[in-house]
């Protein structure tokens, strides 16, 4: 959206009430569940009976476009958008952009990419901190003319120092008496590009005895000569973040303004801003931010990530990334379920990734059409089966979705199996194919191993079998059973592909915790996270798979095309095992 476009969708500033579509007013008898599911819920089905905020339900997604967003961020997106669809309510995408160093217009197109993707629109609500820079300026002013805000000499490690602690007060600057006259104009001068970076802010003047540190005279605005990807060169003074925040929120008339626990310290300072200047005041609600085992949540540390080539971009399947999952092969219903699933509290906590990983199994499952794959390919002649000719096997696409009918395979003399489906010397209980046992292949016949042919390391190579011809489709006539089924695919027909199999990116379920001094949350990075297999061979249904296409590959997991495919060379990212630990956990859990 270009800066033209921008200001004119832009929401009033003056505290007007809003007309038009923004004014509806919800009942909770919209809301698509009987009742509440969390206390957010419970607050806005109150406010709703109570005729506050004129029953509207304004909320906003407002990530700062200075990285990729994370799963952690879809919680806080399917909450923002979540409440407002429930409620009949509008909810905002706003880029919080105050900081023109770190900020990119790829970020701000990878957000509203990974919002969409999640299922969620937001209409003509784009909005930006940056359209709001003017309205912000002359607030500054105000607080500056009713003595509230003044220009400060002292250097951000001076101001630090200042500050205090929590246990001992902080130091009035020598500048905060500064007269209204001078602040006025040396704030201008500021605004004019007449000082350079670091050497003057703007603070508020409030309370430097405060045991809530964020009232202790915070800057306001700094002095930045920096290219902003939206303003340009229009400004060389930037507002703050907790200067920013609270009066976007105002100016869009934000209802219901839901952060995360960590800006619960920051309340009282937004409180201030919003009745200091005697504008709209929204009610900032907050809640327990999404912290996963084995995964990263910082947004710095995985651009860290990205800059140290520790990964392959942002967009790294094993990433945390919304864009990273995606690649992976994640859906978005499956993270909706998992952000249903783990809900909304106050007290923070750690959600173990199984059930994340078992919420997309129980999608993938319903979605996926089964196919066979080989990723250790181990060959195997049919001695008895006639050379040159080919069976067509019925085989079905997914036994959860009757509408997705059947295939059929091609059978030949030689195969490829898995590797871990042979043992020359199997162990007890191993039913799979060895020598002199019976074994039946997936949706074709009984097998029996009779010799093997080895390399000169004493490897097998090659397993030299026998068929029965009467138990095609996999049952015998005389009624014998075996215990193994083992999948494979047609040598002859076989389509090779590069598999890539990821496992977390870090071992430890918390990243944080070090064995050693002078290490750091790098050294439990896995060297493992990523192998590469190839050649892998795919049953030719597969021939012409389009990137992002799900499947299962039958007894090794869920698998998605990755866009490095070409017509020559597919690719494969193993999405998820089909092991299912979460209800192992689960059972612990409520023992």
């Amino acid at each position: 959206m270009s800066q033209s476009q921008s200001s004119r969708s832009q929401p009033d500033p003056s505290d007007k009430p809003v007309t038009g579509p923004e004014t509806q007013k919800p009942s909770p008898d919209n809301a698509q569940n009987s009742g509440p599911s969390n206390f957010i819920e419970e607050l806005i089905e109150d406010d709703l009976r109570t005729g506050k905020w004129d029953g509207r339900v304004q909320t906003r997604f407002p990530p700062e476009p200075n990285g990729y967003l994370h799963i952690g961020h879809a919680k806080s997106i399917c909450l923002n958008f979540g409440l407002a669809e429930k409620y009949g309510g509008k909810c905002n995408l706003r880029f919080d952009d105050t900081n023109p160093t770190k900020e990119e217009q790829e970020y701000v197109d990878a957000i509203r990419s990974d919002v969409r993707w999640l299922g969620f629109g937001w209409d003509d609500r784009e909005f930006f901190a940056s359209d709001y820079f003017d309205q912000l300026y002359q607030w500054a002013l105000q607080l500056i003319r009713g003595g509230m805000a003044y220009v400060c000499d002292l250097s951000n490690d001076q101001v630090r120092e200042y500050r205090g602690t929590l246990t001992k007060p902080g130091v009035e600057s020598p500048y905060r008496n500064r007269s209204i006259e001078e602040n006025l104009q040396l704030f201008e001068r500021m605004r004019a590009g007449e000082f350079p970076d670091g050497s003057r802010t703007l603070r508020a003047k409030i309370d430097m005895a405060s045991p809530n540190l964020n009232m202790r005279d915070p800057v306001l605005y700094r002095i930045l000569h920096a290219h902003h990807h939206r303003s340009g060169d229009k400004w060389c003074i930037y507002p703050m973040y907790d200067f920013t925040h609270g009066q976007s929120d105002s100016i869009e008339r934000i209802t219901h303004s839901i952060c995360t626990l960590e800006f619960e310290n920051h309340r009282p300072l937004y409180d201030w801003f919003c009745d200091t200047l005697g504008i709209y005041h929204p009610q900032q609600i907050e809640f327990a931010r999404l912290n996963l085992t084995y995964t990263m949540m910082s947004k710095r540390r995985l651009l860290e990530l990205v800059r140290e080539k520790k990964v392959r971009g942002w967009d790294d399947p094993r990433m945390p990334t919304i864009q990273g999952i995606r690649r992976r092969g994640y859906t978005p219903e499956a993270v909706r379920e998992f952000c249903r699933r783990i809900g909304v509290t106050k007290f923070d906590g750690v959600t173990d990734i199984a059930l994340l990983e078992h919420c997309l199994r129980e999608d993938l499952n319903r979605r996926s059409l089964r196919v066979m794959g080989v990723l250790r390919p181990l060959r195997v002649v049919i001695d008895n089966y006639p050379a040159g000719e080919c069976d067509h096997l019925e085989a079905v696409n997914n036994p959860e979705d009757p509408s997705a009918g059947t295939r059929t395979v091609p059978f030949s003399r030689e195969l490829y199996i898995e590797q871990d489906d042979f043992r020359e010397d199997p162990p007890k209980k191993y039913y799979r194919l060895a020598p002199g046992q019976e074994v039946r292949l997936r949706y074709g016949y009984f097998i029996t191993c009779r010799s093997v042919v080895k390399d000169d390391k004493g490897q097998v190579v090659e397993v030299h079998c026998t068929y029965d011809p009467a138990t095609r489709g996999g049952n015998a006539p005389d009624g014998r059973k075996v215990k193994g089924t083992i999948h494979w695919v047609s040598a002859e027909h076989a389509l090779p592909v590069e598999v890539r199999l990821y496992d977390h990116l870090f071992m430890k379920e918390d990243p944080d915790e070090v064995d050693g001094a002078g290490l750091d949350w790098r050294s439990n990075l896995n060297p493992n996270s990523l192998e590469v297999v190839s050649p892998c061979y795919v049953e030719p249904s597969l021939a012409g798979a389009a990137p992002g296409g799900h499947y299962q590959f039958e007894r090794l997991g869920y698998f998605n095309v990755d866009k490095d495919s070409t017509a020559s060379q597919l690719v494969f990212n193993r999405t998820v095992t089909l092991k299912d630990t979460w209800a192992k956990i689960e059972k612990r859990e409520t023992a």
